[in-house]
């Protein structure tokens, strides 16, 4: 069976950031506040608020998102090298 890479553990480090570990134990940290400042939108402007952001979750799929439906989320490849497009 292939083990699919999936996120172990997220943790808040600051400025709208997240450290995340991977599950081949690889670490990236991860702007989330740059991605939204830089692609403005209603549904992802609220997580600007630290309070908000800070509210993100581990998914069934093993990938960090925020939202009651997954309103943001990132490829788990773009998470992994750190660089959101």
């Amino acid at each position: 069976m292939k083990k699919y890479l999936h996120i172990l553990d997220a943790t808040y480090v600051g400025n709208l950031a997240v450290k995340l570990v991977f599950s081949d134990k690889h670490i990236s940290v991860v702007n989330i506040g740059d991605w939204v400042r830089q692609h403005p939108h209603p549904q992802y402007n609220r997580f600007l608020d630290e309070a908000k952001f800070r509210k993100f979750y581990l998914d069934d799929m093993g990938n960090v998102a925020w939202g009651k439906n997954r309103d943001l989320y990132f490829p788990m490849e773009q998470l992994y090298t750190g660089q959101l497009s």
